[in-house]
């Protein structure tokens, strides 16, 4: 499996188990409890797989920063939460951040 495509996976999974794991209530309820240790399980086996032939470094840039704009637009469309400007430019800057180290950086690799 390409590891970029892993790493796809991996922060799918990761987004699923998250918002699961706001619905599981404390582990109270057990389907969301359940995708939640699923989930979590899923991500750390497809980001293991993403390491074998990605930098660390670059995949975990790319996982945290898309992993966190995926989860406050779940979090938005789902649990209502609400995003303000300097959350969207925060965001903003950790997208530009994960680029630069992608595109421009000589620790991703290029």
């Amino acid at each position: 499996m390409n590891g970029y495509l892993a790493l796809g996976l991996a922060i799918v999974a990761e987004v699923i188990a998250t918002s699961a794991l706001k619905a599981s209530d404390s582990f109270s309820r057990p389907l969301p409890t359940a995708i939640t240790a699923v989930g979590y399980l899923t991500a750390f086996y497809l980001l293991s797989i993403t390491l074998r032939t990605v930098l660390v470094g670059v995949a975990y840039a790319i996982w945290s920063g898309l992993g966190i704009v995926l989860i406050t637009t779940v979090a938005w469309l789902l649990f209502g939460q609400r995003i303000d400007a300097a959350g969207l430019l925060g965001m903003a800057l950790i997208i530009a951040g994960v680029v630069v180290l992608n595109l421009f950086s000589k620790a991703g690799g290029h």
